[in-house]
């Protein structure tokens, strides 16, 4: 089984519905506050910096329900900028194992990086963030200077 960092808001029910599917597969987690961890932008870009801009932003956040913030209208430097200043606004979970990484929660993609179990969630089970949108799923990439795509995620021992 794997060992994984997840970064998470506290309190939110859809990142305990994740960590409880994670641990129910045999895996251990290093549960990290995504609120209060002091990001560098390099940090952050580690995670998010693959995927467009539009995808980096927790959708459920209230600047974003309410219309003020438009993702898709913004270019990467503003966006990180935002996303530095309102950790609120990331899309959640961050997970990392090893140099891998992981943008939010797609059981499917989960299942295949480092597996769910013998029984995974459907396919269409909304798992992603506090509100379980499953518009937006999740995005995994290996670290920038490996292409480890198709390869699980070390087991821990």
């Amino acid at each position: 089984m794997a060992h994984l960092v997840f970064y998470e808001k506290p309190g939110c029910a859809g990142n305990a519905r994740q960590k409880a599917l994670l641990r129910a597969a045999g895996h251990t987690l290093d549960v990290r506050d995504l609120l209060s961890w002091p990001w560098s932008a390099d940090a952050l870009l580690a995670f998010i910096a693959p995927l467009p801009v539009s995808e980096w932003f927790n959708r459920a956040a209230p600047r974003i329900k309410s219309g003020e913030i438009v993702p898709e209208t913004l270019d990467a430097d503003t966006a990180l900028a935002l996303l530095l200043a309102e950790p609120l606004l990331i899309r959640r979970p961050l997970m990392q194992c090893d140099a891998r990484r992981m943008v939010g929660f797609d059981a499917a993609q989960v299942h295949a990086w480092v597996g769910l179990g013998a029984q995974p969630p459907a396919p269409d089970t909304p798992l992603e963030g506090c509100a379980a949108t499953a518009a937006h799923g999740a995005y995994q990439h290996a670290d920038q200077r490996t292409d480890q795509r198709t390869t699980r995620c070390t087991p821990s021992t």
